[in-house]
C-alpha cells in the first residue's frame, strides 16, 4: 500500500518540489492548497487536492480520519505579513492547529515534518568562533523568525507527535520569487549591496531542501536540525557566480544602510495597512545581519544529509529554468 502523504503550502515554491520529490519516491500525495490558489503547474501531476479549514478543528480532526495519512510535510506559511499577530496567525497558530488535529486523529501519522526557518534562531556576530547549530540561543531578529520560532515552541506541546523540525537557511531554485528580485536585477546589470560591513551567508537549493525531508520523514528521531549545502559565502558570492553564469558585467553599488531604511519606510507607506512590499524595515533587520553562517554536522550525523549542489552549480539550474521559463530575458 502507498504511502499517504499530505503536503500543505503545496502550490508554493518548496511546496511544488516538495510534491514531485514525494511523487518520485512513490507516495499518494494529498496537496493542500487555498481554493483561490493557482494551480496550473501542479494540474498534470497525480496527485489529490485538499483544502483544510484551518481555523475549524473539527474540520481538520475529519480531515486526517477521513484520509489516513502517514505524514505530514507543514510546509505552508506566510514570508510576509504587515504585523506580527498576523505572522503568528499563520505561521504559529495553524501549525499549532494542524498538529493538534494530527493528534487526536484515529490515524495518526507515523510522523509530523515542520519546515521552520534558520530565522528563528536569528543570525550571529561576524566573528562568532563557529558557525550557527542548533544549540544556539534563539534570537530571532525578525517577526517572520519570531512566528516560526513560536510555531516550534507550541509543537513541543504535543508529545504522542512523532516530530522533525527543519531550519533551512536561504532557499532558492526554479519557481522562487524573492531571491529571484537580486538575480533578476544582476541580469540587467545592476549589483547593489545594504552598506560595507563584510558579512557571512548559507544558501540551500530546493531539491536538497526536499532530500531532507524526506530524510526526516524516514527516521525515527525526534529533533530540529539547521539546512545548508554547507558552505559558507560572502556577500559577493551570489552576484559573483550568477554573473559568470549569465555572462553579464554589472556596476556595483554600495548604497548606505540609513537611505535603504528610509527607502523602506517610504515603501511601507505606500503599501498601507493591507500589504507588505518585499523591502521593508523588519527585513532589513534580515538583510543587513553579519552572519547567517549555519553547521549541517548534526543533520549530517543524524540524518544522513548529503547535500548535492553547492550555490554554483544550484544557481546554473535556477538560472537556467528562469530563462527558460521567460522569468529573465
Amino acid at each position: 500500500m502507498s504511502r499517504k502523504v499530505l503536503i500543505t503550502g503545496a502550490a508554493g515554491f518548496a511546496g511544488f518540489h516538495l510534491v514531485n520529490a514525494a511523487l518520485a519516491k512513490g507516495m499518494k500525495v494529498y496537496a493542500a492548497t487555498r481554493k483561490d490558489s493557482d494551480l496550473r503547474h501542479l494540474s498534470h501531476l497525480p496527485i489529490r487536492f485538499v483544502y483544510p479549514e484551518y481555523e475549524n478543528a473539527n474540520s481538520l480532526r475529519e480531515m486526517f480520519d477521513a484520509h489516513g495519512f502517514s505524514y505530514v510535510i507543514h510546509a505552508a506559511g506566510a514570508t510576509k505579513a504587515n504585523s506580527q499577530e498576523a505572522y503568528n496567525r499563520v505561521n504559529a497558530e495553524i501549525t499549532r492547529k494542524l498538529a493538534s488535529a494530527a493528534s487526536r486523529s484515529d490515524f495518526k501519522p507515523v510522523r509530523f515534518i515542520f519546515i521552520s526557518s534558520l530565522a528563528a534562531l536569528g543570525p550571529q556576530a561576524y566573528d562568532a568562533p563557529g558557525p550557527i547549530t542548533e544549540s544556539k540561543k534563539p534570537v530571532p531578529v525578525t517577526q517572520y523568525g519570531k512566528s516560526k520560532l513560536l510555531a516550534e515552541q507550541y509543537l513541543a506541546e504535543f508529545g504522542n507527535l512523532s516530530k522533525a523540525i527543519l531550519r533551512p537557511t536561504a532557499v532558492y531554485g526554479p519557481r522562487e520569487k524573492d531571491l529571484f528580485i537580486m538575480l533578476n536585477t544582476f541580469a540587467k546589470g545592476l549589483e547593489p549591496y545594504i552598506g560595507n560591513r563584510p558579512q557571512r551567508f548559507s544558501f540551500i537549493y530546493v531539491k536538497d531542501l526536499a532530500d531532507a525531508v524526506f530524510e526526516a520523514v524516514d527516521s525515527n528521531i525526534d529533533s530540529s536540525w539547521n539546512l545548508s549545502d554547507g558552505n559558507e559565502y560572502d556577500r559577493y558570492a551570489l552576484a559573483q557566480y550568477a554573473k559568470e553564469i549569465l555572462g553579464v558585467k554589472t556596476l556595483k553599488l554600495h548604497v548606505p544602510t540609513g537611505i535603504i531604511s528610509l527607502l523602506a519606510s517610504g515603501m511601507e507607506m505606500f503599501a498601507g495597512k493591507n500589504s507588505t512590499p518585499t523591502l521593508n524595515k523588519d527585513k532589513l533587520n534580515e538583510l543587513c545581519a553579519e552572519n547567517w553562517f549555519c553547521s549541517i554536522a548534526k543533520a549530517r550525523e543524524e540524518l544522513g544529509f548529503n547535500p548535492q549542489y553547492n550555490l554554483k552549480t544550484g544557481l546554473q539550474e535556477t538560472l537556467q529554468w528562469y530563462r527558460a521559463n521567460n522569468w529573465i530575458k
